[in-house]
């Protein structure tokens, strides 16, 4: 079966043999999360550590709105994507993220094999959601968010239908 496809989330079993898999995430890190929208300058594909700054991370999803979604479906969305650095994957940790997501092909730069980003946030048992679509849609806040996978032991990824539901 073939579980990275459309909007999926991985989970630390994705990248660690040990870590959790799909069955053992629990729903607190993935249902009616507080949730943040964070919009960098993509003039670089790089998304450094900088990007967060001045943003209270503890406890939330935090997506990352790229813009690189307007190219889904078409072969440019395979080249060049933007992506997070490993300086960006350590705050995230470090001011405690329950959830990653990105808009574009991968949160890692997929010319490094050693995936340093899916290898921190998901050390950390922070869950990742890629091929994200609509962030333009949200606000930067005030909205609740929702990633949820079936429960399946011994995968590590799986497609989900990811929303936000904005506050009143």
């Amino acid at each position: 079966m073939v579980a990275n496809t459309g909007t999926y989330l991985d989970s630390p079993f994705h990248r660690y043999a040990e870590g959790k898999d799909l069955s053992e995430l629990h729903l607190v890190r993935l249902a009616d999360l507080k949730a943040i929208v964070v919009r960098p300058n993509c003039s670089r594909r790089e998304i450094t550590k900088s990007a967060f700054a001045g943003h209270d991370l503890r406890g939330k999803a935090i997506l990352v709105h790229t813009g690189w979604d307007v190219h889904w479906r078409t072969d440019h969305y395979f080249e060049g994507h933007p992506f997070l650095t490993k300086d960006a994957a350590e705050h995230l940790v470090q001011a405690g993220a329950a959830l990653v997501g990105i808009d574009s092909l991968n949160i890692d730069d997929t010319r490094d094999l050693r995936r340093p980003v899916h290898s921190i946030l998901l050390g950390a048992d922070v869950p990742i959601v890629e091929h994200l679509r609509g962030l333009d849609q949200l606000p930067d806040e005030r909205f609740r968010f929702f990633a949820v996978p079936v429960k399946v032991k011994g995968m590590g990824t799986f497609p989900v239908r990811a929303f936000g539901i904005v506050e009143q």
